[in-house]
């Protein structure tokens, strides 16, 4: 690292320092806990996946800033509670990564990928029982606090490791079908909110296998198809509004043929 580099991480330390301090800090960054900012942190990684998609590289400068940045006030609430600083998260990533990686920073060596990635898992095991973590299943430390559809992916993963996995996407469109039909039977029966809550959560759990069989970040996928409907939407409301008139007022059949309209185009 060029000591200009740490020159600039020294500065937004002690910018963090700055905000943090009882005396003249910011208000509104004195007040923040882990808690209160953890729902930030997550919003900025989804903000740099955004940019990413986007293909914004300067946006995705910036957002990386802004992740950075949450890494920096976290790292200075625990430095506060005498817990740990912004160097320990530091120097623990980069020990973390020597260790983790021995076919580069060791004599370890691997005949292909997957050899790498089921090292990899063992390599993790080994960690979680050096903290005394006593879990030997397959689907240990997988954390709870991942979005759940990044959750089901790995679950999925893991479970495949042994073996607990279908051969191809064929099957997993079958049970995909299976489980529409066992939504619909749940709604021809009165749609009871609670076994609707379990069979729809059958439903998305096949479609992220369904993704991970197809190989597609199932993230990402969504992403996409929420972005592809905000797109139409919106071109519906301008066709509305070159109109002369509010989506609202349209009927619903109105509608979904300015939908087809715009899907042309």
């Amino acid at each position: 690292m060029s000591t200009a580099t740490r020159s600039r991480i020294d500065e937004l330390l002690a910018i963090m320092a700055r905000l943090r301090n009882p005396d003249g800090g910011c208000p509104w960054d004195l007040k923040q806990t882990f808690e209160s900012i953890a729902p930030y942190t997550i919003e900025e990684a989804y903000e740099v996946a955004d940019a990413i998609d986007r293909g914004d590289h300067a946006g995705l400068r910036d957002e990386l800033g802004d992740l950075l940045f949450q890494v920096v006030i976290h790292s200075r609430m625990a430095e506060e509670a005498g817990l740990f600083d912004f160097d320990d998260v530091a120097g623990g990533i980069c020990d973390k990564m020597i260790r983790r990686h021995p076919h580069i920073f060791a004599d370890r060596s691997y005949t292909d990928l997957t050899e790498q990635m089921v090292d990899w898992e063992r390599l993790k095991a080994d960690e979680r029982a050096a903290r005394g973590e006593n879990d030997t299943s397959a689907l240990a430390g997988i954390s709870r606090g991942l979005p759940e559809w990044q959750r089901a992916t790995k679950l999925q993963k893991r479970a495949a490791q042994t073996g607990f996995d279908w051969p191809d996407h064929r099957p997993v469109l079958d049970k995909l079908l299976e489980e529409v039909d066992e939504v619909r039977a749940e709604f021809d029966a009165g749609a009871d909110v609670e076994r609707l809550t379990d069979e729809i959560g059958d439903v998305l759990f096949v479609v992220a296998n369904l993704a991970r069989h197809a190989k597609v970040d199932v993230s990402r996928a969504l992403r996409s198809a929420n972005a592809k409907f905000e797109r139409r939407f919106r071109a519906m409301e301008k066709i509305a509004a070159d109109e002369g008139r509010e989506l609202s007022s349209y009927s619903l059949e109105q509608q979904e043929e300015l939908w087809r309209r715009v899907k042309l185009q």
